[in-house]
């Protein structure tokens, strides 16, 4: 289960740098300045939470237990909510009104397994 986490963190790291270069270069042609800031800040969102997804897995391979897997899986679905309605909302898509809301309480509750499991003894 660890190589899915790390799996996913990868796929999230290559879409955050492919998105940072569109957004550098291809998107403030398209987007208003505001769109932009939300779509840059997506990006920077789903680049931390691509690089906490490796950790999380190497961790979890490491160390073993259900709180590093928990912690993956919140930070997977709280990286799609997140990002994804913000990414929406950011070009033009439906709005999705409370979901990025959610998405981040999922992406910091991700952190809080991640640092109980780092706190339990193995």
């Amino acid at each position: 289960m660890h190589r899915l986490w790390i799996a996913f963190g990868a796929l999230a790291g290559l879409g955050a740098v492919g998105l940072s270069a569109w957004a550098a270069h291809g998107a403030p042609a398209v987007l208003a300045p505001g769109a932009l800031e939300s779509l840059r800040s997506a990006i920077t969102m789903q680049g931390w939470h691509a690089l906490a997804l490796l950790a999380t897995g190497l961790f979890a391979e490491r160390r073993g237990g259900k709180l590093p897997h928990l912690a993956g899986g919140v930070f997977a679905i709280g990286l799609i909510l997140f990002c994804g309605a913000v990414y929406a909302g950011a070009l033009g898509g439906p709005h999705m009104g409370g979901v990025a809301p959610i998405g981040g309480t999922m992406l910091m509750t991700g952190w809080a397994l991640l640092f109980l499991a780092a706190l339990k003894r193995a």
